[in-house]
């Protein structure tokens, strides 16, 4: 289990975790660690050549730009910045923007601009608003990506075809037609070839496949247009650098001032969301990985872009970003430090020095066909998707059609003013209605309880007669104190009038205080019903369990069903990637999802009696479980397996208490044979007098713990005997752990590998982001 492995650390400067901190790796894994960085350097310096070169010629500027900015990106950015995974570069966010600056003031006048937007970016960061930049609606967010990544793909396709683009969508759309009737038809089959390869190269199958996957496909795909292009007899465009020496300073831009603030400020505000976006999305898949970083600091990481991008801008490059997709990749390759960041940036600079002669055999349209690939892939489907299950598609739509149509800033104000706009809509649009149903009446409250519903709430009270039964039924997640006060007062004068009032939320809690309304626990109708019934109820003949089982059922479809619809609809539709498989008793008091604060899509759990893993080819009965571990080991790739054993265990009791030999006749004895080995191995120890499976904190209560402790033990090494399992624990790619939990005292507790003793899980370890391993694992 993750959780166990790598608590969360405590919240970096910014107020977000961080990565946990570890303790210094031995020098084997340090040793491992620098080859990890070095290979994850050359992947990315692989992908980052061409994409640099592509984006140079998108937007206009020397060829050699791209190269600096990469350069930049990699050894500043990577030094003083804060996600030491993050791989910075030129921004493919800002090529629209770029182009137009370009076109418009001319290149020294860009650099100057990079420069400035450097500068701010260094500002925002001295003044650490860093995470409330992300506080910007993802709907937004992806939506300008896509709406830029609409316009560099029909602007690159105007350049594989072999002509050149507008500066504007529209225009490159509306003279695509005229571009497609007269082909330039070597520029066109070069960059055929570039989108094959891209589109083919992660599907090659087979061994050889798999080893040429281990090349980075924009560099396969550059490789081989290029080769295609020496045979092509017509000339065609390629890649020349400029001499060093002919870099032009920035010079300051001229033109209207108010123009030219705008420009800074869309530079500073795509490459800063870039930036910020990207280091979350790679330390999220870092910490998906497993890899342990020293932490993320968002603030630090917007310094580390401005001084890139001030850097960038006085050598001639580029405006800088942090790019998902090279973070990606360099994680992906092993990368566990910022040494593989910085490394990429000096490749660079030593393949622009040695390899210029090289780089210039590469066709024009080679680049600009790999460019609009990229384009293509900032469209995501599945953010769409995402946006419609929530219902911000409207803000979508408006952002994406800006940017295509007016610009990148002016597409993010609208989307920012049609986010506002719903925003506030929902909060005013609430709906009250009053209805009669089985001699009482209900009052239900759809959407957010604020002092603008209070009018429409107190009319729709004044409808229930006095003396009337009356359930209020709060629909919304959100009451201010107005509201709240109207409700009280309502009740307060009902009951005095001889009625009876239920005021509840979702899961018709009682009301203690406003913003504050589900003080009933998800498990509290099973015990007494006081959720799902009327307090006279409660006194009648007990419901029989069905029933019980009907009313939890219908709770969770009115109250829960809507909550979690839209998550569930998302991983029945891309399927299930646990992480961590769960093997625990089936005692009804361990609630899995409870203990570990997990949720759908998180656990593949496996439960019987006694959490008992029999060795494989023990007994054909017992293939069900062998099946489970083999399937989540195997084909959900989990990386972490835990045996949870608990308090008051049955079959330990059982096992204690009665004989299970071979001759075992009921299905229970002869599942409990399977516990003899644990048995076996406590009467061992107690014989022995050393080496004692215990809690590190307190005395072993009984024979019961002893033997629930010692049996965790025992499973963990008959998991080791599965081939599969020994197979990836090996290859470092599986982890084993071992769990007891008191249920009495709602204590967990962890086996710690140093010591063979099951230390307790306290609060503040999440803080001190200390790391518990299993012994044997």
């Amino acid at each position: 289990m993750s959780q166990l492995q790598k608590p969360p650390g405590p919240p970096g400067p910014t107020g977000a975790p961080s990565t946990p901190r570890t303790q210094p790796p031995p020098p084997a894994d340090r040793a491992a660690a620098r080859r990890g960085d070095l290979s994850a350097s050359v992947v990315v310096f692989l992908i980052a050549v061409p994409l640099s070169l592509g984006l140079a010629l998108a937007t206009g500027a020397p060829l050699q730009a791209g190269l600096v900015a990469a350069a930049v990106g990699g050894i500043a950015a990577g030094l003083l910045g804060g996600a030491p995974l993050q791989v910075s570069g030129a921004a493919t966010s800002l090529l629209v923007v770029t182009a137009e600056l370009v076109q418009r003031y001319g290149w020294r006048a860009t650099c100057a601009i990079t420069v400035l937007a450097g500068l701010a970016q260094l500002a925002l960061g001295a003044v650490r608003v860093a995470r409330g930049a992300l506080a910007i609606s993802p709907a937004i967010v992806h939506a300008m990506l896509a709406g830029i990544g609409v316009t560099i793909a029909v602007g690159q396709l105007h350049v594989v075809l072999g002509g050149s683009p507008d500066s504007s969508a529209v225009d490159n759309v509306a003279a695509l037609p005229g571009q497609l009737a007269h082909p330039h038809t070597a520029a066109l089959l070069i960059g055929a070839v570039t989108v094959a390869v891209l589109a083919g190269w992660p599907r090659l199958p087979g061994r050889a496949g798999r080893a040429l996957r281990s090349v980075p496909a924009p560099l396969a795909a550059v490789a081989a247009a290029t080769t295609v292009s020496a045979a092509v007899p017509v000339p065609v465009p390629r890649v020349a650098l400029p001499e060093w020496s002919l870099q032009a300073l920035p010079a300051l831009p001229d033109g209207p001032v108010l123009g030219i603030v705008a420009a800074v400020l869309t530079v500073t505000l795509v490459a800063s969301m870039e930036s910020l976006l990207s280091a979350v999305a790679v330390d999220r898949l870092a910490a998906d990985r497993g890899v342990a970083t020293s932490g993320t600091d968002l603030n630090r990481e917007l310094t580390g872009q401005g001084v890139a991008n001030v850097v960038s801008g006085l050598l001639g490059g580029l405006p800088v970003a942090g790019g998902a997709m090279r973070g990606s990749a360099s994680v992906r390759a092993g990368a566990v430090s910022r040494r593989a960041t910085v490394l990429h940036g000096a490749w660079v600079v030593l393949c622009a020095g040695l390899l210029a002669t090289a780089l210039e055999l590469i066709p024009l349209a080679a680049l600009a066909a790999l460019v609009m690939v990229m384009g293509v892939r900032m469209v995501s489907f599945a953010h769409i998707k995402h946006v419609q299950r929530h219902r911000e598609f409207p803000v979508y739509a408006v952002t994406l059609g800006g940017v295509v149509l007016f610009g990148v800033l002016q597409g993010v104000v609208l989307g920012v003013g049609v986010a506002v706009f719903l925003s506030l809509r929902r909060l005013t649009h609430t709906r009250v209605t009053v209805g009669a149903e089985g001699g009482r009446h209900r009052v239900r409250v759809n959407g957010q309880l604020t002092f603008l519903a209070v009018p429409r709430l107190t009319r729709a009270l004044a409808q229930v007669p006095a003396g009337a039964d009356t359930v209020v039924e709060l629909g919304g997640s959100f009451m201010d104190h107005a509201a709240y006060e109207a409700l009280r007062a309502w009740s307060d004068g009902h009951r005095a009038g001889g009625g009876w009032v239920t005021l509840g939320g979702r899961a018709g809690s009682p009301i203690a205080e406003p913003a504050s309304a589900h003080h009933c626990r998800p498990w509290t109708p099973w015990r007494n019903h006081h959720c799902t019934r009327p307090p006279e109820e409660t006194t009648a003949a007990p419901r029989t369990s069905g029933d019980q089982l009907l009313v939890g059922v219908s709770t969770f479809q009115r109250h829960t069903a809507p909550l979690v619809r839209d998550e569930l609809a998302r991983l029945a539709h891309e399927g299930q990637r646990p992480t961590q498989l769960f093997l625990t008793c089936a005692d009804s008091r361990l609630v899995t999802s409870m203990i570990t604060s997990s949720g759908p899509g998180d656990l593949f759990t496996v439960r019987n009696v006694g959490n008992l893993m029999p060795p494989p080819g023990t007994d054909a009965a017992c293939d069900s479980v062998g099946a489970a571990i083999e399937y989540a080991v195997e084909v959900l790739k989990v990386g972490s397996l835990t045996v949870c054993g608990h308090s008051g265990c049955g079959a330990m009791q059982a096992l204690l208490g009665a004989d299970h030999e071979p001759g075992a006749r009921t299905p229970l004895a002869r599942w409990l044979r399977h516990g003899r080995p644990s048995l076996a191995r406590m009467q061992r120890i107690g014989r022995l007098g050393r080496g004692e499976v215990a809690l590190a904190e307190r005395p072993v209560a009984d024979d019961v713990e002893r033997l629930a402790l010692v049996n965790v033990v025992q499973q963990l090494d008959h998991l080791m005997s599965y081939p599969c399992v020994a197979h990836r624990v090996a290859e470092g790619a599986l982890t084993l752990h071992g769990m007891y939990f008191h249920v009495a005292e709602a204590q967990a507790y962890v086996l710690d590998r140093g010591t063979g003793r099951f230390r307790a899980v306290r609060p503040e370890a999440a803080a001190g982001g200390r790391s518990v391993r299993v012994a044997g694992a």
